[in-house]
């Protein structure tokens, strides 16, 4: 049988492509040939057809030209434009978007239960359903709408930088939103379904949770005192990627029709994740936490001149009664 009768089997298809493409360099040594037929033969044989006519599916040129312009405008463009201007408060726009990202991530969590995960599919091992049916369609449409919501995301730290929020722009706020694009193209060019969608409801469960308290500290201050749960949020994030990385090994290290390379980069995606939240947990409670209770410690030790001039006055009181 024809490899290219068997799209669906990605490992199988992988392995023909890389060899093709070995002995093809060995004799022509012509990279800029070689890259434009083995894109057309990758999208022949792994792309998923349902996702070929959508905007920004073709090729990866778009969404990378999308981080690209992303990055150069907050680490660049944007703290350039903003070096002699106030901070902007954009209270109502912050309010709008973060109640709209609560909507959309609420929609998504839904949607993944209702086209899989509250429909029957395994938490040990869901390969991907590249059927017409009505699920996998709805599956996919969801995969799509992932993929556009990560780009929305783009936002957050574009109001950072017109906020002057520079403290927000973290290595690891810029590695997320660059990475999850690229991550959501692939999902819905070539695996619009399966394992890859478990790390998916779960994002869009503490998504949905993250906006909320974005949107409710967009409020003013007579709404922070329902903010006290930021240290719990963070820990549900770190959860995640726990349930991640173990949803992972299972997949790897047992006979799930689910390709392995794909699992081993999910596995070390999560785990990054995982080292990057637990390092800003760190810095932000613990050892903060560490340092307030040193801080209070030798405050009491210590007198003010308050508590030494009472106690002064004091003696002097005892020895005129004396």
């Amino acid at each position: 049988m024809d490899v290219r009768d068997n799209f669906t089997d990605f490992t199988l298809a992988s392995n023909y492509i890389m060899q093709l493409a070995i002995d093809e360099y060995q004799a022509e040594r012509n990279w800029t040939r070689l890259i434009d037929r083995y894109w057309n033969l990758v999208e022949d044989l792994l792309g998923d057809p349902r996702a070929k006519h959508l905007p920004f599916m073709d090729n990866p040129l778009p969404t990378l030209g999308m981080v690209l312009t992303y990055l150069a405008w907050v680490l660049i463009i944007g703290p350039t434009y903003m070096r002699d201007r106030k901070p902007m408060q954009l209270t109502n726009t912050l309010f709008y978007y973060n109640l709209g990202q609560v909507l959309l991530s609420a929609y998504m969590f839904y949607e993944h239960l209702m086209a899989g995960w509250a429909r029957g599919y395994s938490l040990t091992c869901q390969p991907v359903d590249y059927s017409d049916d009505h699920l996998s369609r709805r599956m996919f449409n969801l995969c799509y709408i992932y993929y556009l919501s990560k780009l929305s995301e783009f936002a957050d730290t574009v109001f950072f930088v017109l906020r002057k929020k520079k403290s927000q722009i973290s290595y690891l706020h810029l590695y997320h939103h660059s990475l999850t694009p690229i991550e959501a193209w692939i999902l819905t060019k070539f695996l619009a379904g399966g394992n890859t969608t478990l790390p998916n409801i779960i994002n869009n469960f503490v998504h949905t949770l993250m906006y909320l308290y974005y949107m409710l500290s967009s409020m003013g201050p007579r709404y922070q005192k329902y903010l006290f749960w930021k240290q719990f949020l963070t820990e549900i994030q770190i959860a995640q990627f726990i349930i991640c990385i173990g949803h992972a090994i299972n997949a790897l290290f047992t006979d799930c029709a689910y390709p392995k390379f794909i699992t081993f980069l999910l596995l070390c995606n999560a785990s990054i994740f995982f080292v990057l939240f637990m390092n800003f947990y760190l810095e932000n409670y613990r050892r903060k936490a560490t340092v307030k209770a040193v801080q209070e410690t030798t405050t009491a030790q210590t007198p003010t001149a308050s508590g030494q001039h009472q106690q002064t006055v004091s003696t002097e009181t005892l020895k005129k009664q004396q």
